[in-house]
């Protein structure tokens, strides 16, 4: 059996939930609400290993200490160092770390999958909304326009930072099985299928190692702490926050259509006030999508660092964050064309009704001239 013979020496299980929970975040207010109140660490998010000229937060994310929990696992109890990172753009990461030393490849895989189940699959279990209230309660005011949108996001990450034998990246996915752990399936997968799984793979050192699905990763890192995780979180924040916004437009979209249809039956007057009140409420919703989508686009600069860049594209591809951002501009732009369409019938209406006005007054005109 492949690495039955391996053990993973030292790593950690990362499982990760995001949240939408508000318009935007005041981080400085956050870290300020969070010391005075809450009274733990709290600091700002940079790249650790990656120069800053390279790749760098646009506006870096504060990270909270949450402190320790426990998570119930078939084999007995847990202890989890549990962690939030608060991003600008409304959406807050829960992330659940597991300390990994002296395990068999399959029992790491076994660990993996159980921290997995443990802590809950979508919706969020109440470990997940208890820590959630927690971070919420801890900031308070710094929530801007605070809402309680359904929409989440999870992610598993599995690191090994050193085996019991060396371990070159080239032969890696060879030596060890990374199916089960990639997967969290028990059954064997067909050869089709493994390969699909096995895709995205990516080595910057020979030692190194980074593979990527949709919903898990493996890495292999023997220097200690890795930019790909906080990367493979904006990429995961990023898709949230598209998400809700494709839903927001596809909820608003219907709404218009009968807010146009409704204005379109009044009077002409009062309904050209109506078309240019109603074209003000749209150029405030595209307006307002706008900003933020742009901020959750530009939520990581990357520059220099190409081996990060690949990672950083492959992950949002593999998320399909362009295919969702898309459609958010396609809605947009649908939101744009109806503010136009509008801003230019409310124009017509009232040149209308001044034309039939300017008439009225030279028939008035004509009719006193003739009086007199």
């Amino acid at each position: 059996m492949p690495g039955s013979d391996v053990d993973v020496t030292a790593g950690a299980i990362l499982a990760y939930r995001l949240f939408d929970v508000a318009y935007e975040i005041d981080l400085a207010m956050a870290e300020e609400i969070w010391a005075r109140t809450v009274r733990t660490g709290s600091s700002r998010g940079r790249l650790t290993t990656t120069p800053p000229k390279a790749v760098a937060f646009d506006v870096p994310p504060v990270s909270l200490d949450l402190g320790i929990v426990d998570l119930d696992l078939p084999e007995g109890p847990l202890q989890a160092a549990a962690t939030a990172r608060l991003f600008d753009f409304g959406v807050i990461s829960i992330a659940l770390r597991v300390k990994v030393a002296g395990l068999s490849w399959a029992a790491f895989s076994h660990r993996m999958n159980a921290v997995d189940v443990s802590v809950g699959l979508a919706p969020a279990s109440a470990l997940w909304t208890g820590l959630l209230e927690r971070v919420r309660t801890g900031v308070g005011a710094a929530l801007i326009r605070p809402g309680r949108s359904t929409l989440e996001e999870d992610y598993l990450v599995g690191v090994a930072n050193s085996f019991s034998e060396s371990m070159p990246s080239e032969g890696l996915p060879a030596r060890l099985d990374l199916v089960p752990l990639l997967s969290g399936e028990h059954r064997p997968l067909s050869e089709p299928a493994r390969r699909d799984l096995l895709r995205h793979q990516y080595s910057y050192y020979t030692d190194d190692l980074v593979v990527l699905t949709w919903d898990r990763a493996f890495i292999y890192e023997p220097r200690g702490d890795t930019d790909v995780i906080d990367v493979l979180e904006v990429a995961n924040a990023q898709l949230l926050e598209m998400r809700y916004y494709d839903e927001l437009l596809d909820d608003e979209l219907p709404r218009m259509y009968d807010l146009v249809e409704a204005t379109r039956r009044h009077w002409r007057l009062p309904g050209a006030r109506r078309f240019a009140d109603l074209a003000r409420q749209l150029y405030t919703i595209v307006a307002e999508v706008t900003e933020l989508t742009e901020k959750a686009d530009n939520a990581l600069q990357v520059t220099e660092d190409v081996y990060l860049a690949r990672i950083y594209t492959a992950a949002l591809d593999l998320f399909r964050v362009p295919t969702v951002s898309a459609a958010v501009d396609r809605k947009l732009s649908i939101i744009r064309d109806t503010y136009t369409a509008l801003y230019d019938e409310a124009h017509a209406s009232r040149s209308e009704v001044l034309e039939i006005v300017i008439l009225v007054l030279i028939a008035v005109e004509i009719v006193l001239a003739i009086i007199r």
